[in-house]
């Protein structure tokens, strides 16, 4: 994404968790594409937790930590993310018993799910509405992410990169600040405006999700995801003669034996909801069970300390955080 000066253009994109904000009066260029994101199959970067076969760490690190701790972990040593992951270890085990249980390894995770929304949406709180007053109005939204497009002509709003515009980034924007407005008085309130920046946390706003998903797979716009673009997503070929790897004749597989359901080469809404959104999903049950099992050297469906030291690159990798402050914490939520 191009900067100049004070500017950042703010991409609100499908499920993301991360909101950018943008000063400044004037973009320089389209930013490069982001893919489709499923907070359930993506670290915050985008990179999916299990891609053709090869595992992304930097998933479970921070669905373990949160996205902004586990950034802080990079510049300690092996030994200090041991000592430092024991001190979590401990905070972990709630009945003091010496060991990680499933329960308490879930109640973890979606504890650090929910400080980082916090912290998240009270830095853009802050951002947005300065005198901390009870809402925030569309307008003053609009005006402080995308005034710039007040100066651009109709064709460089309109000029797309990578299959992205100024122009269906605003509407996008527009049609997700629509969806928390619960009361349609075009103000925000801050639970309002938690449900817009992280709209999936909220059952409310499962059919914007739905959409933007649905969106950015559709490229063609014809109403339905065909095998293509559903392989787009997350390989796309060097050439002509370049040969597919055997993981995306795996996912091609994967299309046609489990994704569509109704068999006929495409997929529906309904087909993407039960891929992205299954209602049985329990995402913190499923990163524990993950990490319990990478983790769980006797198999007794327990971790010791040791087991979790062990495998501490599991966990937070060779990087750390500011454990004291993340203690401390803890029971705020």
């Amino acid at each position: 994404m191009a900067r100049t000066g004070t500017q950042m253009l703010l991409l609100v994109v499908a499920l993301t968790a991360t909101a950018v904000a943008i000063s400044g009066a004037s973009a320089s260029s389209i930013p490069e594409e982001v893919p489709p994101y499923n907070p359930l199959e993506h670290d915050s970067l985008h990179a999916k937790h299990f891609d053709g076969g090869e595992h992304n760490a930097q998933f479970d690190h921070e669905a373990f930590l949160g996205p902004d701790e586990s950034k802080k972990f990079d510049t300690l040593t092996p030994e200090e993310s041991r000592r430092r992951l024991g001190l979590i270890v401990d905070r972990i085990d709630e009945d003091k018993d010496g060991l990680v249980t499933l329960p308490e390894l879930k109640n973890w995770i979606a504890y650090t799910q929910r400080r980082y929304i916090e912290e998240d949406v009270g830095r853009l709180w802050r951002q947005h509405n300065p005198e901390n007053n009870n809402t925030i109005s569309w307008d003053s939204y609009r005006k402080t992410v995308y005034g710039f497009m007040d100066d651009l002509s109709s064709e460089e709003r309109e000029q797309e990169e990578n299959g992205i515009s100024y122009k269906s980034l605003l509407k996008r924007d527009r049609n997700r600040w629509a969806a928390a407005d619960k009361d349609l008085d075009d103000n925000l309130t801050r639970e309002e405006f938690t449900a817009f920046l992280h709209p999936e946390e909220h059952p409310s706003m499962k059919a914007v999700v739905l959409q933007e998903t649905f969106s950015d797979l559709d490229k063609d716009n014809d109403g339905k995801i065909s095998v293509d673009e559903y392989i787009g997503d997350m390989y796309r070929s060097a050439g002509e003669e370049d040969v597919e790897p055997e993981w995306v004749a795996n996912e091609r597989e994967s299309f046609s034996e489990h994704r569509d359901l109704d068999k006929d080469g495409y997929l529906n809404e309904e087909e993407v909801r039960q891929w992205i959104a299954p209602n049985d999903f329990d995402h913190s049950e499923a990163e524990a069970k993950h990490l319990l099992f990478e983790a769980d050297a006797d198999h007794d469906e327990k971790l010791t300390k040791e087991e979790v030291l062990d495998k501490y690159d599991v966990f937070v990798g060779s990087q750390a955080t500011d454990f004291g402050e993340a203690l401390a914490r803890h029971d705020e939520f």
